[in-house]
Order: C-alpha cells, then structure tokens, then sequence
C-alpha cells in the first residue's frame, strides 16, 4: 500500500492518513504543531505504521510527541493507543473518563469489536496493548489542556454515539475534533462535489436525543471547522450540522418502520443503504462509487446500534 503525503489544513494542522479496513480516506489522525506535538486520533494499530511515517514525512521524531487524545476508546479510533505510546517516550494519553479502565484493560472492549466484525477482527485491530495508567491523563467537560502559548485545547463531553466520547476545540482555528459524534464525511464523495454527512449510531450506546443535543451545541458555537474521524476537515460547519440531523432522523424513521415490521438488522442496513443511494443519484453518483465500500460497512453498523437502540425502549 502505498504511503500518502500528509494533508496540510493549514500551517499547524496535517492530516495522516491511517488506512483503516486497508481503505483510502476512512480514518485519519491530525497532528498539531504546536510547542507540544500533539496527536488526536490514532486509528487502530494496523494504522500505526503509516502514523509513523506521516511524522517522519512531516519532520517529527517519535521523542517529540507529547499528547495522543483519542476522542472516544472504540478500536478505530484508539485501538492503536498502546502500541503507539510504546513508542513515544515522553507522550501521554488523553482520554474520557469513561474510556480510562478500557485503556488499561482492553479485553472487553475487544470483545465486543469482536462480536461484530467477526473473522475480520484480527486483521483489522491486533494487536490491542494496554496503555499503563501512568500514560494516561482523563480530561471531561469543561476540562483544558494547553499545548502552546497560545493554544489551550478544551474538552466537551459529546454522548450519543458513545459515552466515553469527548471532543476537543482548538481554539486557533476554532475548530472542533469532534470523532464520531455528529457523523461521519465521505471523503471519497467531496472529490466529486457532493458533501454527505451521515450519523453514525454504533451500538451500544447509540442515544439519539444526546446525539442531537451535540449537534445543537456545537450549531451555536458557530464552529469555523470540524475535524472528523472519517475523514478530513469541513469548514461548511453549519451545513454539516444540519444535514446530520437530517438523517438522523431519517435513520430513526426508517428504523422504527423496519423494527415496527418484525424485521431485524441486515433489513435496516439494506434500507438506509437504500436511502442514501436514492439521496446520492440525484448529484450522478454511480451506484459502484468506491465511496460505497465504506458506507455499507456504516449502515451495517449503523444498523446494530438501531436495533439496539430500539429494543432497549422496549425494556
């Protein structure tokens, strides 16, 4: 696989990307030049190795890093924590609340990526390493972290997608990085002129209401950027918002349709699969746009969290 150069977002922010599920453009880790190099996002460990490298490229030595915060601990994100702080003598892992104890014992959040991606997994995120609690350092709503004279990072609790999850507003570019939590760009799409930001309701902690009480927050926040897990940085920042919640409750109204009709979830996948097709022809997206291979993979998983939302409010 070949390496690509990192992407430049301005003079302090680069982009790298990792490569997940052996894909282009699906999950990447930005890294601010600041007097402190930080890291947000590792991807999982299979993505280490082109994290590396993009240092490299950008003139980084692995010594210099000294922050690597992961929005939320699923293995796409931060599965590859503990193989890369292996490596960073002098960094520390920044981490929610919630995902501390999951980062030092991983095995039943192993578990659980197992439970849903099967034969795939060990391809996809081994090998999972703890993170000693000495590299860890829990930041929650409200709390700060200054990596440069005039950059003091804050951190905003963000449920919905999951509860360990926070997002990190930088604000030099008033921006936020903001995970999952208020959805998922296609990057594949936007070298096509189409900018499409779907939700991304995982189970099992997909909460719709906090979802959307992300989403209002950062609207009045009047973000000038959002830096996405997958994949790459908007600055449409109002139309991105509006457009998640949009098909959020798409996805709702699908998924109460299908669950009402005694169906399960390869129903719901292959339903908002539908709708997101049927949304995309409209701007002459190819039914084969490689864009699919991964917006498949999304509503599948999309799909699980539905079902599991809703058999919850039956409880």
């Amino acid at each position: 696989m070949k390496e690509k150069e990192p992407i430049q977002l301005d003079d302090r922010i680069h982009l790298i990307d990792g490569f997940d599920l052996g894909v282009s453009e699906r999950t990447g880790s930005y890294i601010i030049n600041d007097e402190d190099l930080t890291i947000v996002e590792t991807g999982p460990s299979p993505s280490i190795k082109h994290v590396k490298e993009g240092l490299k490229t950008l003139g980084f030595s692995l010594q210099q890093v000294k922050y690597i915060i992961v929005t939320h601990i699923h293995l796409d994100h931060a599965g590859g924590a503990g193989l890369l702080v292996e490596e960073c003598p002098n960094a520390t892992v920044v981490v929610h609340p919630r995902g501390e104890r999951h980062l030092i014992n991983p095995k039943k959040l192993a578990a659980g990526a197992r439970a849903v991606y099967g034969e795939s997994f060990s391809e996809l995120f081994d090998p999972i390493i703890p993170v000693a609690e000495e590299r860890l350092l829990v930041k929650g709503e409200g709390n700060t972290l200054q990596i440069g004279p005039e950059c003091t990072l804050e951190f905003l609790d963000t449920p919905g997608h999951a509860k360990h999850h926070f997002s990190i507003f930088d604000p030099v570019s008033r921006g936020m990085f903001t995970g999952d939590t208020v959805g998922i760009r296609y990057e594949q799409l936007s070298h096509e002129g189409v900018d499409l930001f779907l939700p991304s309701t995982s189970p099992n902690q997909f909460d719709p209401n906090a979802m959307q009480a992300v989403i209002d927050r950062m609207m009045e926040m009047n973000l000038e950027r959002i830096y996405y897990g997958h994949f790459g940085m908007t600055e449409k920042t109002d139309q991105a918002l509006r457009q998640v919640s949009d098909w959020l409750d798409v996805f709702l109204e699908v998924g109460e349709q299908i669950v009402a009709e005694g169906k399960g979830y390869d129903d719901l996948a292959k339903a908002l699969l539908g709708r997101v097709r049927q949304h995309l022809r409209e701007f002459d997206i190819p039914d084969d746009h490689e864009a699919y291979i991964v917006i498949n993979l999304d509503m599948q998983v999309s799909a699980l969290g539905m079902i599991d939302y809703f058999k919850k409010l039956k409880q």
